[in-house]
């Protein structure tokens, strides 16, 4: 799809989706939303980027194969319910390391689904842009 309009406002749209994708999984743990509406969101945009560009833009925008994307997510997901078992709790219990902030496990686990979420997308999409 080559199309001279989508190839010009993708432009705004896909800094706008991921600024908004990443404010909806900041706000998604103590919210609603968080990591599986955000990587929608970021994975909607980044598929509007790379529709008229094909798989080499959207390779070159990620710099990565999108299944990388996936193995990553994956790592922090699991990293998130580490610090569980290691104070002999239920895996994915959540911790709160700063208080004031409301950073702890959860936000690391939803970054994890984050990431498979948009790598899970593009995946599915790079099929449609090879050929």
């Amino acid at each position: 799809m080559n199309s001279l309009i989508l190839r010009t406002t993708s432009r705004l749209i896909l800094p706008a989706a991921l600024i908004f994708s990443v404010y909806i999984l900041l706000r998604g743990h103590n919210n609603p939303g968080g990591g599986f509406i955000g990587g929608l969101i970021a994975a909607a945009g980044i598929a509007v980027h790379a529709l008229p560009r094909g798989y080499d833009g959207l390779i070159a925008l990620l710099r990565a194969s999108p299944k990388t994307y996936i193995g990553a997510g994956l790592v922090f997901a699991i990293v998130s319910g580490l610090p569980a078992l290691f104070l002999a709790e239920p895996f994915l219990t959540h911790h709160w390391f700063f208080l004031n902030l409301g950073l702890g496990t959860t936000l690391i686990f939803d970054v994890g689904v984050y990431l498979v979420v948009i790598g899970a997308v593009l995946t599915f999409l790079s099929y449609y842009l090879e050929g």
